[in-house]
């Protein structure tokens, strides 16, 4: 089915090169409709792939070239009515995936009409007929009144976590982790899901929080707010009596390294425990939706000593133990490296190829505790290398 709709896009996207300026030639001599337009790019296939998103979304999507830049418009309604665009548009507006629909009137990048309007006010601006820019600017947002969060019986506010990824412009699905910003070095308090209405209640006196989403694939991000008077600015604001936070994510660029803090293994083994399978599976997710992207996994281990080391052997499964692992004897950083080894194989047992990893063992050369600390078994982790893009 993944393929299927890969080769569907690159249909689209060759039809969308092939025909988006005769869309414009055979409006000629129509220039009073009106087009609701939820997305505008430069690359067809990103244009095309936002078109299949919304068609899953039970939405008519289009798509047509716009005039000397060349931007791909993605509109849903082309209308001669304009209170019936402008009905559309507000509709849409108040859905946080498509928050930046407007209307655009006349042939796609040819003297277009942008229609202006906040609240019931309608203004219409004409490019100047000799401009040899295309204005292509988004309206403005409409103004609404800013709805404060109401406060329910337990003290708590509804918030909404967005989390969108910078490079796709699609959201994310994850938690987040809010932290009392009162106590030393932070403490975890709760989590939340993501791009949900959720109700967060108080963690302290202050109402100082710390607000932390580390998805794996992802830079990590921290947002400082205030619970009981959260200043609004970029990251923040008001929505239908919600507290609005938006995370902005990054998908790792090459030279960045993440700890894979959610994958554990079995005491003297290179054998992972149930409960690492979901960030694996994250890490497998990223190498599918990144088929260039290159990896190196780094294994650590909390000391240097020597003994007993149970690696995968003729077993087939990654998660739990069994009578086919072999059993032999090590150092710590042989214990590092089969860890390390024992990820790369699971990648590669399910699709990656092996070229695009490598493994880099290191013992307990690189503790982030020292190996007596009560906190020392973080020592024993995998990180994660982006290598290339």
């Amino acid at each position: 089915m993944k393929n299927f709709t890969l080769i569907l896009i690159g249909i689209i996207t060759f039809f969308l090169l092939a025909t988006g300026s005769l869309f414009s030639q055979n409006q000629a001599g129509n220039d009073n409709l009106y087009y609701v337009v939820i997305g505008a790019f430069a690359n067809p296939r990103n244009a095309a792939e936002f078109m299949e998103r919304a068609k899953t979304q039970s939405l008519n999507a289009r798509s047509s070239i716009s005039g000397p830049r060349k931007l791909h418009y993605v509109y849903i309604l082309e209308t001669p009515d304009r209170e019936v665009a402008i009905t559309q548009v507000m509709k849409l507006r108040k859905e946080l995936t498509y928050s930046e629909t407007w209307v655009y009137r006349g042939l796609l990048g040819y003297n277009p009409l942008v229609i202006e309007f906040e609240k019931k006010e309608l203004v219409e601006t004409k490019t100047k007929p000799d401009s040899t820019i295309a204005v292509t600017t988004v309206v403005t947002e409409i103004i609404e009144p800013k709805v404060e969060p109401e406060i329910v019986k337990d003290g708590s506010k509804p918030f909404i976590f967005r989390l969108k990824s910078i490079d796709t412009g699609l959201e994310v699905e994850g938690d987040i982790d809010i932290f009392d910003a009162d106590i030393k070095k932070g403490r975890k308090i709760v989590s939340y899901r993501g791009n949900d209405v959720v109700n967060v209640k108080p963690v302290n006196k202050s109402g100082n929080l710390a607000i932390v989403c580390d998805l794996f694939g992802y830079r990590k991000i921290q947002i400082p707010i205030n619970f009981d008077k959260p200043k609004i600015e970029d990251a923040v604001s008001l929505k239908d009596g919600n507290v609005v936070v938006t995370f902005d994510l990054v998908q790792l660029k090459k030279g960045d390294k993440v700890v894979m803090y959610n994958v554990y293994f079995f005491n003297q083994t290179a054998i992972m425990r149930p409960e690492s399978s979901f960030e694996i599976g994250e890490l497998l997710k990223m190498m599918k939706e990144r088929p260039t992207t290159k990896i190196r996994i780094h294994g650590h281990t909390n000391g240097n000593g020597f003994g007993k080391i149970v690696t995968l052997g003729n077993s087939k499964e990654f998660f739990s133990l069994s009578s086919d692992n072999d059993e032999d004897q090590g150092s710590a950083v042989k214990l590092s490296e089969e860890r390390a080894k024992v990820i790369k194989t699971y990648l590669t047992n399910a699709g990656i190829d092996a070229k695009r990893m490598d493994v880099k063992a290191w013992g307990g050369k690189k503790p982030i505790y020292d190996e007596n600390h009560s906190l020392a078994q973080a020592n024993v982790r995998v990180d994660i290398e982006i290598l290339e893009e």
